[in-house]
């Protein structure tokens, strides 16, 4: 008897791109929030000397998806700095009072 027969093939995921997407959106800034059932990530340009700041994409996922999202960033910053060195800076947080609404959070 094969073994294989009790493991689920993979399922392959055919992901379309536009290109309006494919192009990205630059953000130097992300503000999270969250309740019980999901997790909201504003991704935010702000620009030196602008007072205002703009949400430039939101992201609402569940905290499953949440919790994978970290587990693959910290897999990519860990392949990144194993190729580039080490990132400098990332752990201080935001130095300024900032309100979207919500449970705050930081990034």
């Amino acid at each position: 008897m094969d073994q294989n027969n009790n493991n689920p093939q993979e399922q392959q995921i055919n992901v379309e791109l536009s290109e309006d997407i494919a192009e990205g959106t630059y953000a130097n800034l992300a503000m999270i929030a969250h309740s019980h059932s999901e997790f909201v990530i504003d991704f935010i340009r702000m620009m030196p000397g602008v007072p205002k700041a703009k949400v430039k994409s939101r992201i609402i996922m569940t905290p499953d998806h949440a919790k994978r999202l970290l587990a693959a960033l910290k897999d990519n910053i860990n392949k990144y700095e194993s190729t580039f060195g080490k990132i400098q800076g990332g752990g201080e947080g935001v130095s300024f009072p900032l309100n979207f609404g919500g449970t705050a959070g930081e990034a």
